[in-house]
């Protein structure tokens, strides 16, 4: 399904921003300290403390005997729970940068959390003409390319039992019978291919490419994204940007095994 909403409000309102991030990092990475959120937000330690202190006092975070906050009971969705999603976006950062500039488009790092994508990072493209960042932003993982490349790498029993069984077929992203053979047979061409393709699945406008990068034991753990408007989506398939896309994964695979970047990936 597309998304129109993905516009950014012309009139932000900042405290509002800053309040809603806190919450998508509470979202991904399940617990956070008070440096680290005044650090991540540009803002005062006594700032982060005072929307913190909203956040617990609505009850989407509380605070454990670390001192830590995490994710309250009235934040509904769990955090991803991996204790490396930080250090991921570390390492990823400068990649995706570097991927930025020599393919002028807005790439992305995410990661999958069961039926879902969850985008750590963007770097926005500098064409006026561009495909805003997507950071923080949570689409389904069949529909978003990093997403089908990274639900490429799972058992067909796996997707059956996430997509096509019965509980699945009553929750949100259950597929029919039509709609699972789709699926699996645009899974099987992510594996032929090595990358995945999102052509206005997920925005209208909007084309992407994705590929996996794999982490401690050669398992997918996360993948990257290349968007762009759909006019200049053509430029995506090209070998030299697939090329250069394959150098982006082998390098950032790297750092990742030398981070140990996985071993709590299931």
């Amino acid at each position: 399904m597309t998304n129109p909403m993905l516009q950014k409000p012309p009139y932000p309102i900042e405290s509002v921003d800053r309040a809603l991030r806190l919450l998508e990092m509470l979202r991904d990475e399940g617990a956070i300290k008070l440096t680290q959120a005044a650090s991540e937000l540009d803002i005062a330690p006594s700032t982060a403390h005072r929307l913190f202190a909203m956040l617990v006092y609505r009850g989407f975070a509380v605070q454990d005997g670390a001192r830590s906050y995490v994710p309250g009971p009235a934040l509904g969705v769990g955090p991803a729970r991996l204790n490396w999603s930080r250090k991921l976006r570390e390492i990823s950062q400068p990649h995706l940068e570097l991927l930025c500039s020599r393919l002028n488009e807005t790439t992305n790092l995410m990661i999958r959390v069961g039926t879902k994508v969850r985008f750590l990072v963007s770097v926005e493209s500098e064409h006026v003409l561009r495909v805003g960042g997507r950071q923080g932003m949570v689409l389904p993982a069949s529909g978003a390319s990093g997403g089908k490349a990274l639900l490429s790498a799972l058992p067909p029993p796996i997707l059956a039992q996430m997509y096509a069984s019965p509980t699945a077929r009553r929750l949100e992203d259950g597929l029919d019978a039509r709609q699972f053979s789709a699926l699996m047979a645009d899974l099987a061409v992510v594996q032929r291919t090595g990358f995945a393709t999102n052509v206005q699945n997920t925005e209208l406008g909007v084309g992407a490419i994705g590929m996996t990068i794999s982490g401690v034991g050669l398992r997918p753990v996360a993948a990257i994204s290349v968007s762009a408007p759909i006019v200049r989506f053509s430029k995506l398939v090209i070998p030299e940007t697939l090329d250069i896309m394959r150098i982006t994964q082998r390098d950032l695979g790297t750092g990742l095994l030398a981070n140990g970047i996985g071993l709590d990936y299931a």
